[in-house]
């Protein structure tokens, strides 16, 4: 079933997502994914199935933020392994076929989905071969009736959801795909203080690239007009994806001595908070678990 919400780019990077918050109870939800590696032999494309479907059952909006092509498996590349290589992109049109066999596999849910960003993965592609692989599979949701926008490595989405006429709620999330190796031991838990130290007007930090899945709430304290001190929450969320490195006891992750990392995703939920204080005060309430 379609979302109730629209998506505009306002600047490069900046997104907004509308929705119409005026009905009782009211509540909207967003499948948050990354790492989705659509064209890897490893890649739980049944998972991936029951997430999309599970996001047209609740009318939730689909934001990605790369990496949804693994792109490895090309002649050029010293990295590919015919076992990481499924049978319909060995037919010597590689780069198309990336295109071509996520577009049709995506474009059931193409009413749903929001943004499509691109990953390393996909900036390598791009950077190497001057396509673009997430512009093209974007393109070919719009062709079947997607609203879906071509985002930028990280950027900010402004959720606005209008409650009674003219007013508006408002939350604000920042994403980036994702850098570096996180940590062993970590999960890159540590770097949600030091994003936050540099991001002061987010409410939701997003992040995949990992292929780790975990969620953080902190809090950071700002002082009102009325002098008094108020607590503000900061969601810190990291997505895994669908690819499983560690079950084929082979390859690149298992060689440096990787572990085994859950696949999957995370749901957002908004619905409006009402506060006792200040009196009447209402807030978009914000809800992230796991997707598995």
């Amino acid at each position: 079933m379609t979302i109730a919400a629209t998506i505009n780019e306002t600047s490069r990077g900046c997104y907004l997502v509308d929705m119409d918050a005026t009905s009782p109870g009211w509540s909207q939800e967003f499948l948050l994914r990354s790492d989705a590696h659509h064209d890897n032999a490893h890649t739980n494309h049944r998972l991936e199935a029951i997430h999309l479907e599970e996001a047209l059952d609740r009318k939730a909006g689909i934001l990605d933020i790369g990496d949804l092509h693994c792109a490895m498996q090309g002649k050029w590349d010293k990295r590919a392994s015919t076992d990481a290589c499924r049978p319909e992109q060995r037919e010597g049109r590689y780069l198309d076929s990336l295109v071509e066999c996520a577009a049709e596999f995506y474009e059931p849910y193409a009413a749903n989905w929001l943004l499509m960003s691109p990953g390393n993965h996909e900036g390598s592609i791009l950077k190497r071969h001057e396509t673009d692989l997430t512009e093209r599979t974007a393109e070919r949701l719009r062709s079947a009736g997607s609203p879906v926008i071509r985002g930028t490595y990280s950027g900010f989405v402004r959720f606005s959801a209008n409650v009674d006429g003219d007013r508006t709620l408002s939350r604000v999330m920042h994403y980036h795909h994702g850098h570096g190796g996180g940590g062993l031991m970590t999960h890159g838990v540590l770097n949600t203080r030091r994003k936050q130290s540099f991001l002061p007007d987010a409410d939701i930090i997003w992040n995949g690239h990992t292929h780790d899945s975990w969620s953080v709430r902190l809090s950071k304290a700002r002082l009102t007009s009325r002098g008094t001190v108020r607590l503000d929450d900061v969601h810190h969320v990291s997505t895994p994806g669908y690819k499983d490195e560690f079950s084929p006891m082979d390859g690149w992750h298992v060689e440096r001595g990787g572990p085994p990392k859950p696949i999957g995703a995370a749901w957002l939920r908004l619905s409006i908070e009402h506060l006792r204080k200040p009196v009447n005060h209402r807030r978009l309430k914000i809800e992230i678990r796991e997707a598995t």
